[in-house]
């Protein structure tokens, strides 16, 4: 089937010959990021693409045509109606289907002026059945194209718009088959496993079914349940790195928990005053420790109150806690912290890490002392002393919690497949459970045929 057509087949009528139509036009579009800059790429794809070429190009010193692929050639960019020369770039000509859409393509290397870009891409309007691309049009074309699957456009997508180091890696394993490999796999068997039963079904009676067909359709289906149930263990992790590690900062009323956001944001993003109860709505801010993308949020104090505005933030907070991946408990030394509030104590778990804030105010020769009693209180695993509001102690909590997270998530990211899509989950529960329904019915036909 070709591969523009096979994206057609469910569609309305109607959408389908809007896209017949616009498939017939050549797009072209900004490939680079908007503003100055000091080259800008626009990219063209169509079955006219070259045509750019012949009306807006000229060279520079000689009548050399483009001819070689992929090669780049200096040229004069020119409006293809007035002759005007636009500017003066590189020009590169990708035929099909050996081009990132699979249709004929053509770059245009130019200087990333505002008034630059703006011209050229007046100019290629002026080309018969060329119009600006509609949003992600090209990538659309390199799916229908069977230039990229599914799985391979949302790697592209992530890889695009990865922050950190480890998102670079998931979004760069996924934009090159990690994912398509198993999946394709895992979906050959399945229809290997459906046409062979089908077979025995319509021909069981038939001389040429052979013996223990099903047995080993039985075997094979428990292999990919056992396969794809493997590939589901994975405690999200891949989901939780693409999307942001969420850690929550909870304690009592000032305890320093805006204090020590501000102090990881290195700006004041939260509000910081010593009136109780001053943070009402959860504060985010998004940071990059040792390579992972995590996302900060300070919470309202948590304490029993009578202030309806105070009541819902504390609410805000227990569900944001609710979500969190990791939670850093701050408590304030400045009173001594003889002990602690039962509301805190309710969020306190085996996610929980505890800060004793305010260790300038404390006496250091009870420190040890305190801090084992509240470990053997909580069940935490660490606990840091530090000052926010002078930073002492704030780059070792820094350090010690990237090697926490590297604990945390290093051996499952380096799997080379790793779910990071909501809906890849939600497919794979729906063909386990499937699975799963084949298998306890084989049971229990098993079980009814030895009695």
């Amino acid at each position: 089937m070709i591969p523009a057509v096979k994206s057609l087949i469910w569609q309305p009528f109607s959408r389908q010959i809007r896209y017949i139509t616009t498939r017939a036009q050549t797009i072209y579009a900004l490939s680079t990021s908007p503003g100055k800059a000091g080259v800008a790429v626009i990219r063209i794809s169509g079955n006219n693409a070259r045509q750019a070429i012949a009306k807006m190009t000229l060279p520079p010193n000689a009548t050399l045509s483009i001819t070689d692929p992929r090669r780049a050639y200096l040229r004069y960019i020119r409006h293809p109606k007035s002759g005007q020369v636009l500017d003066k770039g590189l020009v590169l000509w990708f035929p099909g289907p050996q081009s990132f859409t699979g249709e004929d393509s053509v770059e245009l290397h130019i200087h990333g002026g505002n008034a630059v870009v703006r011209s050229v891409l007046d100019a290629l309007h002026h080309i018969k059945d060329f119009r600006m691309a509609e949003q992600g049009e090209f990538s659309r074309r390199a799916f229908d194209n069977d230039k990229l699957d599914l799985t391979e456009l949302e790697g592209l997508a992530d890889l695009l718009n990865a922050e950190t180091e480890m998102q670079h890696r998931l979004a760069l394993r996924q934009a090159e088959g990690g994912l398509r490999k198993p999946y394709e796999h895992w979906r050959e068997q399945i229809i290997k496993c459906m046409a062979t039963t089908e077979a025995v079904i319509d021909f069981g009676e038939d001389e040429s079914i052979e013996d223990g067909v099903m047995d080993q359709v039985i075997q094979d289906v428990d292999n990919l349940y056992t396969s794809i149930s493997s590939h589901l263990d994975d405690s999200r992790v891949g989901e939780i790195v693409r999307n942001g590690i969420q850690i929550a900062i909870v304690g009592p009323p000032n305890a320093g928990k805006s204090t020590l956001l501000n102090r990881l944001a290195k700006r004041e993003a939260a509000i910081v005053s010593d009136i109780p109860g001053t943070t009402r709505d959860v504060v985010e801010v998004k940071l990059d420790l040792g390579g992972y993308p995590v996302v900060v949020c300070d919470t309202a104090g948590l304490r029993e109150s009578m202030d309806l505005i105070e009541l819902e933030g504390i609410r805000r907070a227990k569900a944001r806690i609710e979500l969190s991946d990791i939670k850093i408990c701050l408590l304030s030394l400045e009173n001594g912290c003889t002990a602690i509030d039962p509301l805190v104590r309710s969020v306190i778990d085996k996610d929980t890490y505890l800060v004793l804030n305010k260790d300038d105010t404390y006496n250091k020769n009870n420190l040890a002392q305190l801090i084992a009693r509240i470990q053997e209180e909580t069940g935490v695993k660490k606990v840091w002393t530090m000052s926010c509001s002078t930073g002492q102690g704030v780059d070792i909590f820094l350090k010690q919690m990237i090697e926490i997270l590297k604990s945390k998530f290093d051996s499952t990211i380096s799997n080379p497949v790793l779910i990071t899509q909501a809906r890849h989950r939600e497919h794979l529960e729906d063909c386990v459970s499937y699975l799963e329904a084949f298998l306890s019915k084989y049971d229990i036909c098993i079980e009814s045929s030895v009695v």
